[in-house]
């Protein structure tokens, strides 16, 4: 009988154990993402707006830089990093306001360009393109630069914007978190807003650190996004601003 206790007993521990186990792993389980539903590689993007909350400004710029730098300084410590050495101690500071000054400087209304609006009055009729604009942005997904070029055009209907500000509305949707599809659109957009015209097309060329450096590690691929509105739907304004971004204009030599 003394037998059949211990047996027993030894049997009611080794199913606790299995159900406490298999219990834990479940918990463990919903946290990860089912790879038959979701993909790293996946591009989910709903609409042409940045994904914010209502209350995205409600913190100010110090109080973020405070708050991130708390964070990034767990992340360093969680990868094992020494937080006391000379060269690593002032790293979540400096990420924290590069985050909120530089990099993501485009997600806040307040900094968005003032566009020059003039009237046409040299009656220009053709198509002004701005070519060869320099684009640093970052992938939403994992957080690594989209580095490259963007083309943008458009037909005057009676107004035209100073040139430089076409450069920095690229810029200012550039400086966020992003997925270049969105970023093509939201350009195109903010313009036929400004110039209150649809004639305004935009392509865009970059490379993706997130599949240039890791992942499937392609060096060599870039991504080619466009958009085409108004009448550059039409195919021969459409070549025409492609035979322009096509032109050599390498003016270093």
């Amino acid at each position: 009988i003394l037998n059949c206790k211990k047996w027993f007993l030894k049997y009611l521990f080794f199913k606790i154990c299995i159900f406490v186990g298999t219990f834990s792993y479940m918990k463990i389980e919903k946290l990860i993402p089912d790879n038959d539903t979701f993909s790293e590689d996946d591009h989910f993007s709903t609409n042409a707006s940045t994904p914010l909350r209502k209350d995205a400004f409600k913190l100010s710029d110090d109080e973020k830089i405070v708050l991130i730098q708390e964070h990034f300084k767990y992340i360093l410590d969680t990868l094992g990093m020494d937080l006391n050495d000379d060269s690593i101690s002032g790293t979540p500071l400096r990420v924290a306001k590069m985050y909120v000054k530089e990099l993501f400087g485009g997600l806040h209304p307040d900094k968005k360009p003032k566009a020059s609006i003039f009237k046409n009055s040299y009656k220009y009729g053709e198509m002004l393109v701005e070519k060869n604009i320099t684009l640093y942005s970052t992938c939403e997904h994992h957080f690594l630069p989209i580095v490259g070029k963007a083309h943008v055009a458009y037909i005057s209907n009676g107004s035209v914007v100073g040139l430089s500000k076409i450069n920095r509305i690229v810029d200012y949707y550039a400086k966020r978190p992003q997925v270049q599809e969105r970023l093509t659109l939201q350009i195109v957009q903010e313009l036929q807003k400004v110039l209150n015209t649809k004639d305004v097309a935009c392509v865009i060329d970059a490379k993706h650190l997130c599949v240039n450096s890791r992942g499937v590690s392609d060096i060599s691929s870039s991504t080619v996004t466009s958009e085409f509105g108004g009448s550059f739907k039409k195919e021969d304004k459409k070549l025409e601003f492609l035979d322009y971004i096509k032109l050599d204009t390498d003016f270093n030599e």
